[in-house]
């Protein structure tokens, strides 16, 4: 019932921007696309010699109040990070805590074996 309800109030958008370049010999490619209703996402990514795919992009859409969301990302050996004004932030690190991740950082240990 939800999915038809759903479709009932969905209109469809009209592509605007479709570019597409690769993906290229050395593994690289990047893509764009647009709609009418202010919908963007473009992708760029290449083949990283010892890491593998790195990816960068970003997209934004309007949300249902009408703010602008746009977000940035990335996507590599560290991981997928995002960042937009709309994403909550972590509360800053307590000075205390801070001081004792300096002090370990800079004190780092040998691996023990056994």
């Amino acid at each position: 019932m939800a999915v038809a309800s759903l479709g009932q109030c969905q209109r469809h958008s009209q592509i605007i921007r479709d570019d597409i370049d690769g993906p290229n010999p050395d593994g690289s490619y990047k893509w764009a696309i647009e709609t009418d209703e202010g919908i963007y996402h473009e992708q760029r990514g290449s083949v990283q010699e010892d890491t593998g795919l790195a990816v960068k992009g970003q997209y934004q859409y309007v949300a249902p109040d009408g703010q602008v969301i746009n977000v940035l990302y990335s996507a590599d050996e560290n991981g997928f990070q995002a960042s937009g004004a709309h994403l909550p932030t972590p509360p800053p690190v307590p000075p205390a805590i801070q001081k004792i991740i300096d002090y370990l950082n800079s004190h780092p240990t040998e691996p023990t074996r056994i």
